[in-house]
């Protein structure tokens, strides 16, 4: 627990670098803020075409006594937002370091100039983000069905599913977070994973503490900068142990 809380402090001394470079922090602004509102239209969306599609999916329901019909299609509709939620978070970190890679890549590198580091390497490319971004998408797009799945159990599926999801999901998002400031260093994605699971705790921590500030409203538009930041932090502490 107490490497688990350590890494959650991580994420904030990455909101401290607001006090030591606002004006680099304020700039991870501009592509959460675009990103972050074209997601929240889609869930919008799905908010208000959700009903229709509770139907759409449980045609079955149709003869059954009007209790158990609105029981079964709350359950279902209450899944298909989590697993949206779930999607929304992954899809908000991968497209907001794609489109925001040249202000990200100043955050970073300007934290590690800060602790003394004046050249950490080449970091990941424009290519090899869009890859891993669509990498995380495909990963989250699996925990959003399982958590879905999860959903759909009675009485205890609801809590059980937001669970799950917040930890899973915390995973993904460190692991994305901090591949820009390993993969620098030369270090493979195989590598990288292994460092991350030694200290999985601390991991588990932080991302789960990033994750926790995105579902917040707003949250993730002013969080991103301080999670790229705290994953720096995090970053050589996992280089530190290695």
């Amino acid at each position: 627990m107490r490497e688990f809380v350590r890494g959650a402090a991580t994420l904030g001394r990455g909101f401290g670098c607001w006090r030591t470079r606002p004006g680099l922090m304020a700039l991870g602004l501009i592509p959460a803020a675009l990103v972050g509102l074209l997601l929240l239209t889609g869930l919008i969306a799905l908010g208000t075409s959700l009903p229709g599609i509770t139907v759409s999916l449980t045609p079955f329901a149709e003869g059954w006594p009007g209790l158990w019909a609105a029981v079964v299609r709350i359950a279902v509709g209450t899944a298909l937002i989590g697993a949206a939620l779930v999607l929304v978070a992954v899809s908000f970190t991968a497209l907001t370091l794609m489109v925001g890679e040249p202000f990200y890549d100043r955050i970073w590198r300007g934290v590690e100039s800060d602790l003394g580091v004046t050249d950490p390497g080449p970091g990941v490319g424009f290519w090899r983000g869009v890859a891993d971004g669509l990498l995380l998408f495909v990963r989250g797009v699996g925990v959003a069905v399982v958590a879905a799945v999860i959903g759909l159990l009675p009485a205890v599926g609801g809590i059980l599913a937001a669970v799950f999801a917040v930890l899973m999901t915390g995973r993904l998002l460190a692991d994305e977070l901090t591949a820009r400031a390993i993969s620098a260093r030369g270090i493979g994605r195989a590598e990288r994973r292994r460092m991350l699971r030694a200290q999985r705790a601390r991991v588990l921590g932080f991302g789960v503490a990033t994750q926790l500030c995105f579902m917040v409203p707003l949250g993730a538009i002013v969080t991103m900068p301080a999670a790229v930041a705290g994953a720096t932090l995090l970053s050589r502490d996992l280089l530190a142990a290695r």
